[in-house]
């Protein structure tokens, strides 16, 4: 490709100079330089944990650091891989994944339709907007003694407030998203003489959907975050407790043990909607710094 570059005001004269460029590897080898690209993005992303557990598992080894307190990520390993054919990891796990999805499930739905009716009607946003943003700004965990009196000890408290934090996080980036829609949809559907339900289908809901589904998914890593503070509270099972209760009597490992499942759990849960995401919303861009086919 060769550019030729001019002055200004002397448009119709000769170029001064030729701007040669040469299509690069990326646009001669599509496919070659993104199978490199996702190769090396992919060995960075084991690379590092790899190497961060490897200088832990060195600095035990070498007594740089007290293997009481911090034990070595092999000892941390050999105590999961014991609970778990023992049976005594997984009640923990199930407990909080039935918590996380219970309260995210009536989280997401609640915040969706609230926040589908407020970015659509005026009066309705005026009305609620206030009470809610005052809501929103009071720490979760402040609840849980609300929902304790109100539901008592069990699933309740824990699902109420998985479903509170995840509540405000879908209401605002759904009602956020309906707002950022252009007009010029809106008016697009009512020259065609669109329903109320047509109207939902054909353009608020595919318009607004990619921005509701990145809140969703920044619910779905304070979902976890929650329910574990929680558990540690007001539980007799879940990670959480079993966190704060192997604190409490000095067993680091299991503490550890617990601590690696809430952070496999929160990735995999996040993974989880991202995907159904991008499955939904096939028309959205992939997420920045990801690349792309």
């Amino acid at each position: 490709m060769t550019a030729a570059l001019r002055p200004p005001g002397h448009e119709d004269g000769p170029p001064d100079r030729l701007l040669v460029r040469r299509p690069g590897p990326g646009e001669l080898r599509p496919r070659r330089t993104h199978r490199r690209r996702r190769a090396l993005e992919l060995s960075l992303a084991i690379a590092v944990p790899l190497l961060l557990v490897a200088l832990w598992q060195l600095a035990a080894d070498r007594a740089w650091i007290d293997a009481r307190i911090y034990p070595a990520p092999s000892t941390v390993l050999a105590d999961g891989w014991d609970r778990a054919l023992a049976g005594d990891l997984w009640p923990d796990v199930w407990a909080t994944l039935r918590r996380v999805l219970a309260g995210y499930a009536v989280g997401t739905v609640s915040g969706y339709l609230l926040g589908l009716l407020m970015g659509s009607l005026p009066l309705v946003r005026a009305a609620l907007e206030p009470l809610l943003d005052a809501l929103y700004v009071v720490p979760k965990l402040a609840l849980l003694p609300v929902f304790l009196n109100m539901f008592g000890l069990g699933e309740g408290p824990q699902v109420a407030l998985v479903a509170a934090t995840v509540f405000f996080f879908v209401w605002i980036s759904t009602m956020a998203a309906v707002l950022a829609i252009p007009s010029g949809h809106r008016d697009a559907g009512r020259v065609f003489g669109a329903s109320r339900r047509q109207m939902f289908r054909h353009v608020l809901l595919p318009a607004s959907l990619p921005a509701v589904l990145v809140g969703a998914r920044i619910a779905a890593g304070v979902a976890v975050l929650v329910i574990v503070a929680s558990e540690q509270i007001a539980a007799t099972d879940g990670l959480g407790h079993l966190i704060f209760d192997s604190r409490a009597l000095f067993q680091n490992d299991a503490m550890c043990v617990g601590i690696v499942c809430v952070a496999v759990l929160g990735v995999f849960f996040s993974e989880l909607v991202r995907l159904a995401g991008r499955f939904l919303t096939p028309w959205a861009p992939r997420d920045r710094g990801r690349s792309r086919s």
